[in-house]
C-alpha cells in the first residue's frame, strides 16, 4: 500500500487494519441505505454477515494489539477507532432489524439521515487512508464527519417535532414511538462516527 510509505516509522499494519475496518463500515452503511425499502429476512441476514465481518476485523486487530509492544499510534486511539467502526455497522444492522420488528417503513427523514451517515463513513475511510502521509488532510476529513453529525442531529430533532405534531389520537401513539426509535438508532450511528472523528482529531494533533 504505497500511500503508507513515509510518515510513520512502524510497518503501519494497524493503520492498514483500520482502513479495512473503515471500508467495511462504508459497505455496511451503504447496504443499509440501499435496502431501506426492501427490509426482509434476506436483507437483514446479508447485513448481519457484514456486521460479523466487521466484528471479526476488530477481534483480529485487538489480538494484534495484545501481541505488539510498539504501535504507530497510541494504543487507546487504535482501540477506540476500531470500536467506533464496528459499532456503526452493528447500528446499521439493528436499524434494519428494528424497522422489520416494529414495521416502520422508510420516510424522507430516515433516507436523508442514513445518507448522511453513509457520507460520514466515507469521510472516515478517507481520513484513515490519508493518516500516515497527510495527517492534516485526515483532520479535514474528520471535521467533515463532525459537520455531518450536526446535520443528522438537526434532522433528528425536526423529525421528532414533525412526528409528534401528528399525534392527534391515542391510537396513533405506538406507531409514532416505534418510528422515533428508528430515528434514534440512526442518530446513535451518526454519534459513533462523530466519536471516531474526535479520536482522529486527537491523533492528527499528535502526528502533525
Amino acid at each position: 500500500m504505497s500511500w503508507f510509505d513515509g510518515g510513520l516509522s512502524e510497518s503501519n499494519k494497524f493503520i492498514s487494519m483500520l482502513v479495512r475496518q473503515a471500508a467495511k463500515t462504508v459497505e455496511g452503511v451503504r447496504y443499509l441505505e440501499s435496502m431501506l425499502d426492501r427490509v426482509d429476512a434476506q436483507t437483514i441476514e446479508a447485513l448481519r454477515a457484514l456486521a460479523d465481518d466487521a466484528s471479526e476485523l476488530r477481534r483480529v486487530l485487538i489480538d494484534e494489539l495484545h501481541r505488539t509492544f510498539i504501535t504507530p499510534l497510541d494504543r487507546e486511539d487504535i482501540f477506540n477507532l476500531s470500536h467506533c467502526c464496528e459499532d456503526m455497522v452493528i447500528y446499521a444492522l439493528t436499524t434494519l432489524e428494528e424497522m422489520s420488528i416494529l414495521k416502520v417503513g422508510a420516510d424522507d427523514y430516515i433516507r436523508r439521515m442514513v445518507e448522511l451517515v453513509r457520507e460520514q463513513a466515507q469521510e472516515l475511510e478517507a481520513a484513515m487512508l490519508r493518516l500516515a502521509k497527510n495527517a492534516r488532510v485526515a483532520g479535514d476529513h474528520a471535521r467533515e464527519v463532525r459537520q455531518k453529525e450536526r446535520e443528522v442531529e438537526r434532522l433528528y430533532r425536526t423529525a421528532i417535532k414533525d412526528l409528534f405534531a401528528r399525534a392527534t389520537e391515542p391510537a396513533l401513539l405506538p406507531a409514532l414511538f416505534y418510528r422515533r426509535e428508528v430515528y434514534r438508532h440512526i442518530s446513535n450511528m451518526s454519534d459513533r462516527a462523530d466519536s471516531a472523528a474526535n479520536v482522529l482529531g486527537m491523533v492528527v494533533m499528535k502526528l502533525a
